[in-house]
């Protein structure tokens, strides 16, 4: 019942709400990891259903994942001994010389209420910027995003650059399936809901 009424909140979107269900939960004797995997993870699957279907929308798709990025806050500091597995790390920036960053968000929002760990570079991120953090960080995944036709050519040498380090995602207004082959991406994302889709397929 207590995980019902948290996943009905992360439908939602309601964000003043959710840490209050979420204490009664535990109150409840509701184990941490199944707060978050059959509850948060689980409503964000079925935002992101809903998205692709038609049935819901960015505004309300934002608020559902800020109610589970709220949810999530207030329950991982009690994870400690039974941490769950993340099933890929993933990083993901706005190529450099582009400063837009709405599409590339929500892709950061979804992919965490799907369980990834998502390192967010932000915009404007330079090739050598996604280099480092592959030697760095490891990620499972880079995605990148560009907004503007001019910064293509930008998205274009950097995947290049990373060649086979690391599997690559790319998406934003400009961007095509043909040019991902063109520049040699591993995968073209037109959407947030298909960027969950098509992390799971290029990791597992």
């Amino acid at each position: 019942m207590e995980l019902k009424a948290i996943y009905e909140c992360v439908l939602t979107g309601e964000r003043d709400q959710i840490e209050g269900v979420i204490q009664r939960a535990l109150s409840a004797g509701c184990r941490p990891a199944d707060i978050i995997n059959n509850a948060l993870i689980r409503g964000m699957d079925e935002v992101g259903r809903k998205m692709k279907e038609g049935d819901m929308f960015v505004p309300e798709v934002l608020m559902a994942a800020n109610t589970m990025k709220i949810g999530l806050q207030a329950v991982k500091p009690l994870m400690e001994g039974e941490e769950t597995e993340a099933p890929g790390k993933i990083a993901i920036g706005t190529v450099s010389g582009d400063l837009h960053d709405i599409g590339k968000n929500l892709v950061v929002m979804m992919l965490e209420g799907a369980g990834f760990k998502v390192i967010d570079l932000g915009v404007d991120v330079s090739k050598d910027r996604f280099l480092q953090v592959i030697e760095e960080e490891k990620p499972d995944l880079i995605g990148l995003s560009a907004l503007l036709t001019t910064t293509m050519k930008t998205m274009g040498e950097t995947v290049q650059a990373i060649g086979g380090k690391v599997k690559t995602m790319i998406g934003g207004a400009p961007v095509t399936e043909d040019f991902a082959d063109e520049i040699g991406a591993s995968g073209y994302a037109p959407d947030a809901v298909t960027a969950v889709d098509l992390a799971k397929s290029l990791i597992f």
